[in-house]
């Protein structure tokens, strides 16, 4: 059920994720929300967060090192890792 809530996580940009997340965190502070919505919002934060971990992996694994050669020129890319 709190799965099929957050559907719509899955179509967020990082940014627009990101900023859902910092809303959750802001109003989760605030203190003031009832019990049962905190447990709804701290889902959707869990949701927000893996979303968040899948789009920054997905950007670790494009991310390249740019390979020079003896005197400066590019010859190619690696990983960045080393891998």
């Amino acid at each position: 059920m709190a799965g099929e809530a957050n559907e719509d996580v899955r179509a967020m940009s990082f940014e627009q994720a990101l900023d859902a997340l910092e809303k959750i965190v802001v109003d989760l502070e605030r203190g003031d929300v009832a019990l049962d919505q905190s447990i709804r919002i701290y889902e959707r934060g869990e949701a927000l967060k893996a979303h968040c971990d899948r789009l920054l992996k997905a950007a670790e694994d494009k991310v390249e090192k740019i390979r020079l050669s003896r005197d400066g020129k590019p010859v190619g890319t690696e990983p960045l890792d080393g891998e």
